[in-house]
């Protein structure tokens, strides 16, 4: 389902005092109330269904132009067909996400680089294949972000915007800008509506201010750059508020997941939500209030993560999540401490679920108590099952 654009609203192409697009009014007037409100419509609801669509059916969110947007960050959790609820994922070597990285380094991100990738790893997952797409696209964003946000580079992109929409308002011009300097789009449209507020109110605009109207585009005072903004948003593959509606709305949706696999065995666990509401900052998302075993390790905690697990990604995890989790969960259930031989405080181990795979040579913790796996564990020994069994 291909994502529909708006035509520009009425008033000067460039970013002149034209009214609001959701002004009201008689005559042209209502137009514009008709496109606004189809505007917010779209962005708020239409944009989003599609892109969820897209995901669920394995494509990619529709573009405007030949070079095409990519999808968003992660696809929706399937189930495997053989039984047990468990979600399909897939553990690369470091050899394998080496050679996926290479490729994905020499291609433009693309609808027709994707494909190109499926077709050179065949035998990959998908799901895998769109998470590693996607995070190799912010990395190369965050390498060259600097250079995109320095005086003259902001200058000279605003001018080419002008100059763009004053030659053909209808054109989608930022779109086609950030693909020509591979940037992202929606961070594009972010300098080009800073610099024209800024030029606009002679003064710097808040973030606030920036972050609603790139939610909404319709606030945007100049109809020719609501529609830009617009154009931007929604292909966008990897930032910008739509994108971010969806990752956050696929990652709740494994934790929901998670959630009917722990209840359907029977295991007794304390949510995210419930520890929040305690006055905890840093949890993981359950805590089980009874441990149990996996592959012959303890484990008293499970976080679900909804992406690929590079190495990057799961270094910055372990430091800013995963071993805060270790040193304290067994404090929060007031379970017993284990001191090392150097007296130093121990906590807690505890299981991450990389849904979309992982680099297997990441499984080097499992001694130090971080077990990582690509489903959901079939093989869960209880404390009531090792009574039976006595």
């Amino acid at each position: 389902m291909a994502a529909a654009f708006l035509p520009p609203t009425s008033g000067p192409a460039g970013p002149g005092p034209a009214a609001p697009p959701r002004a009201a009014g008689r005559g042209c007037g209502r137009r514009r109330q008709r496109q606004a409100a189809a505007r917010r419509g779209a962005v708020r609801c239409g944009a989003v269904r599609c892109a969820r669509r897209s995901v669920r059916e394995g494509r990619p969110v529709a573009a405007t132009t030949p070079g095409g947007a990519v999808p968003p960050a992660s696809p929706r959790p399937s189930r495997s067909p053989g039984g047990g609820g468990a979600v399909q994922g897939m553990k690369l070597s470091k050899a394998q996400y080496d050679e996926i990285a290479q490729f994905l380094g020499h291609v433009q991100p693309t609808r027709q680089s994707l494909r190109k990738l499926k077709e050179k790893f065949p035998s990959q997952s998908q799901s895998t294949l769109l998470s590693i797409f996607s995070q190799e696209y912010q990395k190369q964003i965050k390498r060259t972000h600097a250079k995109h946000h320095t005086a003259e580079a902001v200058e000279t992109y605003y001018q080419r915007y002008l100059n763009g929409v004053m030659k053909n308002a209808a054109a989608p011009v930022l779109l086609e800008l950030a693909n020509e300097v591979d940037f992202a789009p929606s961070l594009m449209a972010r300098i080009v509506l800073e610099r024209f507020l800024q030029e606009r109110e002679q003064a710097i605009p808040s973030k606030t201010l920036i972050n609603s109207m790139l939610r909404d585009p319709s606030q945007i005072p100049d109809g020719v750059l609501a529609n830009q903004v617009y154009q931007c948003t929604v292909n966008d593959c990897c930032y910008g508020p739509l994108v971010d509606c969806i990752k956050h709305a696929i990652g709740h949706e494994h934790e929901v997941l998670l959630r009917e696999m722990l209840l359907e065995k029977n295991l007794s666990f304390i949510a995210e939500d419930q520890l929040r509401a305690k006055g905890y900052d840093k949890t993981p998302d359950f805590i089980l209030e009874v441990p149990v075993a996996v592959e012959g390790h303890i484990i008293h905690w499970i976080e679900s993560k909804a992406s690929f697990g590079d190495e990057s990604s799961h270094q910055a995890y372990l430091q800013d999540q995963f071993w805060s989790y270790w040193n304290s969960c067994l404090h929060l259930l007031n379970l017993p401490l284990f001191c090392s031989c150097h007296s130093e405080i121990r906590f807690g181990p505890g299981l991450v679920i990389y849904w979309y795979g992982f680099i297997e040579e990441l499984d080097c913790h499992r001694e130090r108590g971080i077990l990582l796996k690509d489903c959901f564990p079939t093989d869960i020994v209880t404390l009531r099952h090792s009574m039976a069994q006595r």
